[in-house]
């Protein structure tokens, strides 16, 4: 499924952190955590979806529209940077799917009355009743 409101490459910051693994059997494991920026006020996305991911209250959105996303299961800074970027995308989504209303699912007082007035009205004319002679 592709996204309604795709991100653009050069709104968003990356900041690459490298750090050692701790100190145990291996030490040579360098995990490279990739943290997102992206800021929502400064995008180009639409202001309803904007207004909407605000509202969202996501603990990575901050107060002043700051997405902060940090990535860090994977060795390669490559595949944290797009695992960011695909959880930014799902946000984003989230915030731009909109429910559509749902139709009532009995039928409203008024059309029943209709209804029943209608059927009255048949009946009576189909057994001669109400005829203006």
């Amino acid at each position: 499924m592709h996204p309604a409101h795709p991100i653009a490459e050069d709104e968003v910051e990356f900041t690459a952190i490298r750090a050692q693994g701790a100190g145990g059997q291996n030490v040579n494991k360098v995990s490279s955590a990739a943290h997102l920026r992206f800021d929502i006020h400064a995008s180009s996305l639409p202001e309803a979806v904007r207004e909407r991911l605000l509202a969202l209250g996501d603990q990575r959105i901050s107060k002043n529209g700051v997405i902060i996303i940090k990535a860090q299961e994977h060795r390669s800074l490559e595949k944290n940077r797009a695992e960011a970027l695909r959880r930014l995308q799902e946000l984003v989504d989230a915030a731009s799917h909109v429910q559509k209303a749902r139709r009532p699912t009995r039928p409203s007082r008024g059309a029943v009355t209709r209804r029943l007035d209608g059927k009255a009205r048949r009946s009576a004319i189909k057994a001669g009743r109400g005829r203006v002679e």
